[in-house]
């Protein structure tokens, strides 16, 4: 297996594992405000899928997220954005079944993307300043703001699930 088929299978895994996750959490729990600082489900599970597409369709490709195009206005109740703020994560009234919609098309991206990386592309370095994270490789920003990311989010939704009763991790 070479590295971007990898890279490929890692991303798919946090996504179908963020997918698992999510699959029998109701509009009640995702909407659900936690205690402290915590983030409700639903805002996790967009800023999962938002980060994946303004990663891959924005910092990667250089465009336009299509969060900001062709699905604005179709994932939640406010307009999606890719930093995970706290008046945003609260005020959210996410569209589930669009979003899990609109993850398939981020993914997707995801995967055209890596289907026109060559090993040496991924050396590629990337400026992050903006975002406090400086300038890293194609290949950092792929592993972990995408595949690590999806798994982390996954990780708070379950632990949220289980805050409400509920289980987290479906195996």
């Amino acid at each position: 297996m070479n590295v971007i088929a990898s890279m490929r299978e890692s991303i798919h895994w946090g996504y179908e594992l963020l997918e698992m996750v999510m699959a029998d959490v109701s509009d009640e729990q995702a909407r659900w405000v936690p205690p402290g600082l915590a983030n409700p489900i639903g805002a996790l599970y967009a800023h999962g899928l938002l980060a994946v597409d303004g990663i891959v369709n924005g910092a990667l490709k250089g465009g336009p997220p299509r969060f900001a195009t062709e699905w604005a206005g179709q994932l939640g109740s406010l307009p999606p954005q890719m930093s995970l703020t706290f008046d945003w994560a609260r005020a959210i009234k996410p569209d589930l079944a669009g979003l899990r919609a609109y993850g398939k098309t981020a993914l997707t991206d995801a995967d055209a993307y890596l289907d026109g990386l060559s090993d040496p592309d991924l050396d590629r370095q990337v400026d992050l300043s903006s975002a406090g994270l400086g300038t890293r490789s194609v290949s950092w920003v792929l592993n972990a703001l995408v595949a690590s990311h999806l798994n982390n989010m996954a990780g708070e939704i379950s632990a949220l699930k289980g805050v409400q009763g509920a289980k987290g991790y479906p195996f």
